[in-house]
């Protein structure tokens, strides 16, 4: 595939046409605000364009959250058709694990998520085991994710979904610990060190262009994975991490945290996320998981495609005071994450600067907020 390439677009996601609709969706949220108000309920909407929404309400601030796992469940379809292995409980997992670690990203801790399935026919749950191992999947996910699982809607979508196919989604509600203000980019300042966090690989985002890619190998999702014990499609189910106990671990133990970001979708531009005009230095990059390195030979991309596409290894930062990191990186570690002080902040214009690739991207190739 290398030689005709793929991009993230040919595989059907335009992020320039949908960052404009989330632009303009913040533009007519803001207009419903003072509705808030008039529950005596307060909008923070300063967290407008950040991955959770935070309002006040009986002197407690609470934040709330709507996440999709995107396309990876059809990929799970396809890997038990074809090799007879149900990774349902998995993709379940990515869902709450998408929603719940988007959501303490501004500092709030998940009380409770609520999930959405959707079918192409109310047959997907009559068909094996599947359905099972997605409830159990969910379940445990919302257990690591320390909050309950409140309900949610199951509706049957023929002709608007394949018969066979599954979109996961939620919502979450939390609550930030008492006395913490919410972590919106305020505090972020010159010197701030920034620690990342390994992904398990895919995660929540990509898969799209994985498709494209296995429709283009002779032997699909089957695809043995080089160096690696298992196929492509397995490779490419491996269930994302849950960064919420570390986040809870840091809220509660007080460590001077600026900033925390989910790395999904634009990959690692979106450790400028802020709309603050800093520079984001990272100076040592995590390894990349087989399974993407994979996909960016497959498809063509070069570095500044791939970075801005796919986590590449690093599923989440945390933003913290000059000489925290490594106490981040401990605390990491103690709870199984693997974690490595990788760069600064830094004075000057709103950017991304990746050392070790010789990559740079300018603040205008993202911009959510209004």
């Amino acid at each position: 595939m290398s030689q005709q390439g793929a991009s993230y677009r040919a595989a059907g996601v335009d992020y320039e046409a949908l960052d404009a609709a989330k632009r303009l969706a913040i533009l007519k949220a803001l207009s419903t605000s003072p509705l808030l108000e008039r529950r005596g309920a307060r909008p923070l909407d300063a967290s407008r364009g950040e991955p959770a929404f935070v309002f006040e309400l009986a002197g407690r601030a609470l934040a709330l959250v709507v996440e999709g796992l995107g396309t990876k469940s059809m990929i799970a379809r396809r890997v038990l058709e074809q090799q007879g292995v149900d990774r349902f409980a998995d993709v379940a997992y990515d869902a709450v694990a998408a929603i719940a670690n988007d959501l303490c990203c501004v500092g709030a801790l998940p009380l409770v998520v609520n999930a959405y399935f959707a079918t192409g026919s109310s047959d997907w749950y009559a068909r094996g085991t599947r359905a099972e191992s997605l409830l159990e999947g969910w379940r445990r996910a919302c257990a690591d994710a320390g909050c309950a699982w409140g309900g949610g809607e199951s509706p049957s979508l023929p002709g608007m979904l394949q018969e066979g196919e599954i979109e996961l989604a939620g919502a979450a509600v939390g609550a930030l610990p008492d006395g913490r203000a919410p972590i919106l980019g305020e505090q972020l300042a010159p010197g701030d060190e920034i620690v990342l966090l390994a992904s398990s690989g895919l995660h929540a985002n990509g898969a799209s262009l994985a498709r494209l890619v296995a429709e283009r190998l002779p032997q699909g999702y089957a695809t043995p994975l080089p160096g690696v014990d298992a196929s492509f499609g397995e490779a490419l189910l491996a269930p994302s991490l849950m960064y919420v106990s570390l986040v809870q671990s840091l809220l509660e133990d007080g460590v001077a945290i600026t900033y925390l970001s989910h790395i999904t979708g634009h990959g690692l531009l979106k450790l400028m996320r802020p709309a603050r005009e800093l520079t984001y230095r990272v100076e040592r990059l995590p390894p990349v998981p087989p399974v993407l390195a994979f996909i960016v030979e497959q498809a063509g991309l070069d570095a500044q495609a791939a970075y801005s596409t796919f986590n590449m290894g690093a599923g989440f930062a945390v933003y913290c005071a000059a000489g925290a990191g490594r106490e981040v990186a401990a605390r990491a570690g103690r709870l199984g994450l693997r974690a490595q002080v990788s760069g600064l902040v830094e004075e000057g214009p709103r950017a991304v600067v990746l050392e070790p690739l010789g990559v740079r991207y300018e603040g205008e190739q993202l911009e959510l907020s209004g």
